[in-house]
């Protein structure tokens, strides 16, 4: 009789262990959907003659090698050169315009302790790993399902077509650099507010015609409704 009476103590304490520890849920890291991004810098130190926004022969021909084997044109490109600001900006505009000859466009850069007739062309590369997709680990919620949460395959298409289609892949690692903005317009509609003299809009075409036609439309309507 002792015998009989030990499984149902067993099974009970097989549930109560079972209890303890419930089967794992699925979680979001079981299915990544994120671009991994990887990258890799080449720098280029240049030299000028003192005083000369002008490259030499051989600096030139360093940098059009440079430009044909190592540099793509969807690699973000940024030049510095030393010298006073007008000298500086001249040098950078030499270097950018030899590299545009092979489709890279360049974009300045500020660098402290940079040599006063050097120049540092800096290449920024990434590759982008597309996430493994598709992944069902998780099939829809259907009967059973409880956890309010989307299937593990949901978001995999907008990340892969992202991925795919993004010209220059370091532009997902940070954006570009932000132009100069227009000062004119901005400073004058600002000074317009300030001295309260707003120019107030105009009537134009377009709002003389979307009066002519609803009323034309409500014509219409009528003439329809009174006939026959």
């Amino acid at each position: 009789m002792r015998n009989l009476h030990s499984y149902p103590v067993a099974a009970a304490l097989m549930l109560a262990a079972a209890a303890c520890n419930p089967i794992a849920e699925y979680t979001e890291t079981e299915a990544p959907k994120r671009l991994v991004l990887d990258g890799t810098t080449v720098q280029v130190d240049l030299r000028f003659p003192p005083g000369s926004s002008g490259l030499a022969a051989r600096e030139a021909a360093r940098l059009r090698g440079l430009a044909a084997t190592q540099i793509a044109p969807s690699d973000r490109v940024l030049v510095a050169a030393g010298g006073s600001p007008a000298l500086a900006a001249a040098r950078v505009g030499t270097i950018s315009a030899e590299l545009l000859r092979y489709g890279v466009v360049a974009s300045p850069m500020q660098i402290a302790g940079i040599a006063p007739d050097r120049a540092i062309v800096e290449a920024v590369r990434h590759q982008v790993t597309l996430p493994p997709c598709p992944n069902w680990s998780k099939w829809p919620a259907g009967a059973g399902d409880f956890t309010n949460t989307p299937h593990s395959n949901y978001g995999c298409a907008s990340a892969t077509n992202l991925g795919r289609m993004v010209a220059s892949p370091t532009d997902l690692a940070s954006g570009q650099p932000l132009g100069p903005a227009a000062a004119m317009p901005a400073a004058a509609a600002v000074t317009r507010y300030l001295t309260d003299k707003i120019t107030p809009p105009t009537p134009g075409a377009a709002g003389a015609g979307g009066a002519g036609a609803g009323g034309a439309g409500g014509g219409a309507g009528g003439s329809t409704a009174g006939g026959p």
